[in-house]
């Protein structure tokens, strides 16, 4: 117990604390210095009495002083940076070492730094003054002109003579290492709430995560959407292709070309999306991908893997916004991905997509195989599909229909909803 007390009144971090408090009562000595100056010309009759008190009006004249001077944006990163350092703070990661870019901020960067110098002018002034005292009274038993004078002071005003000693030396080393320590505990535990982010700056760090959280997940679906279907793709065509390799060449030669141009458009659609990812503002970055113009071509691709989709595609798809018509075609396409890999190719598929009243409305419809049961609330995949129709202000629905036979995907979404 012993240890651990000693440990904490001498160890790194109170000395580190000291520093920062000796630290603060260098920074107030030229506030000091000047208020003094201006102070010290009230005293015309040289009162010793009143100098003391000047001395102290000075002090209370500085601390102002220094108030404005804080009010500079950079002061805070200055503060900041030692605090963290030196003051040993309860929440270190909280504190900010970047300017005060508001008023609010500024405010409570003068309200630490009066702190800051009032306690490190108290502790150097107790260090200054009282330690050299109390290393008098310590060698007392040594005797000596300096520590005579000292002791008869005390007999004189009836003090024990104990009281001369190496006791109350150790009471005054006790009391500047306790106010050292005092103080010092108080400025680490206020630094957080001085020193942190105000209200306002809490707020858009939230935003800022926010926004960063939002383009991770927006990144994250197109990588599952663009590169699983691919894969999905591409798995099911090798697979076709290596059963009829010796029986249908053709159809194995036709196959491969087709994990070819899938792969490609898979890699190209990838190197997009990583594109992003290098670029310093994502939040303003736009995706890039195929559009709703581009369903007869994945249509096509799809029927490559055996995949027949009975669709009917509603004229003028083309000409809806770009990146409302990217969303909605991902949509379509995880939806068909979705029958790849949970129905399979041989399972017929209906999809519809089909513009009414600036609503565009997609409809996929599938068997579902005693082999292949549907799982409850879906994957990844729709999911995703459910996050993209959130984002374009529009819903979907996905289960089981007609007793358990038929799965049905359906979503729906206000042309124009993009936020």
């Amino acid at each position: 117990m012993t240890r651990r007390v000693a440990g904490g009144l001498f160890g790194r971090r109170a000395r580190l604390r000291w520093v920062h408090l000796v630290l603060g009562g260098a920074l107030l000595m030229p506030y000091w210095m000047l208020s003094s100056v201006v102070t010290g010309a009230l005293n015309t009759k040289q009162d010793h009495l009143l100098q003391i008190l000047l001395y102290f009006a000075a002090l209370g004249l500085s601390l102002p002083m220094a108030a404005v001077t804080a009010l500079v944006p950079t002061v805070r990163a200055l503060e900041g940076a030692a605090a963290r350092a030196l003051c040993a703070p309860h929440r270190p990661e909280e504190i900010v070492t970047g300017p005060a870019r508001s008023w609010a901020a500024r405010r409570q960067t003068a309200a630490w730094y009066v702190l800051h110098l009032l306690f490190g002018g108290v502790v150097s002034g107790m260090t200054l003054a009282g330690g050299p005292f109390a290393a008098v009274l310590l060698l007392s038993p040594l005797g000596g002109p300096p520590v005579d004078e000292v002791l008869r002071f005390w007999r004189d005003h009836g003090f024990p003579s104990w009281l001369g000693g190496p006791a109350l030396g150790l009471a005054l080393l006790g009391l500047i290492v306790g106010t050292s320590a005092g103080l010092g505990a108080l400025l680490a535990r206020w630094a957080p709430v001085l020193l942190g982010p105000t209200p306002e700056e809490r707020l858009a760090a939230a935003e800022r995560r926010a926004t960063v959280l939002a383009q991770r997940n927006r990144l994250a679906r197109e990588l599952h959407d663009s590169v699983g279907h691919a894969l999905s793709a591409v798995g099911i065509q090798a697979s076709a292709a290596a059963r009829v390799l010796r029986t249908d060449p053709d159809f194995a030669e036709e196959a491969l070309r087709a994990i070819g141009d899938t792969a490609r458009a898979a890699v190209a659609e990838l190197d997009a999306v990583l594109g992003l990812l290098r670029k310093e503002d994502r939040a303003d970055s736009a995706l890039t991908g195929p559009t709703l113009a581009g369903l007869d071509d994945l249509l096509r691709q799809l029927a490559r893997t055996g995949l027949a989709v009975d669709a009917e595609l509603a004229p003028g798809l083309d000409r809806l916004p770009a990146a409302f018509s990217r969303e909605a075609y991902r949509i379509v396409q995880e939806g068909l991905t979705n029958v790849l890999r949970h129905a399979g190719p041989a399972a017929p598929a209906g999809l519809r997509v089909g513009l009414a009243a600036d609503r565009l409305e997609i409809e996929l419809i599938n068997p579902l195989g005693a082999s292949r049961p549907s799982r409850p609330g879906g994957g990844r995949g729709l999911r995703g599909i459910g996050e993209r129709a959130a984002a374009l202000r529009g819903g979907c629905e996905a289960g089981p229909v007609d007793g358990g036979t038929t799965w049905r995907l359906a979503v729906w979404l206000p042309v124009g909803g993009a936020r």
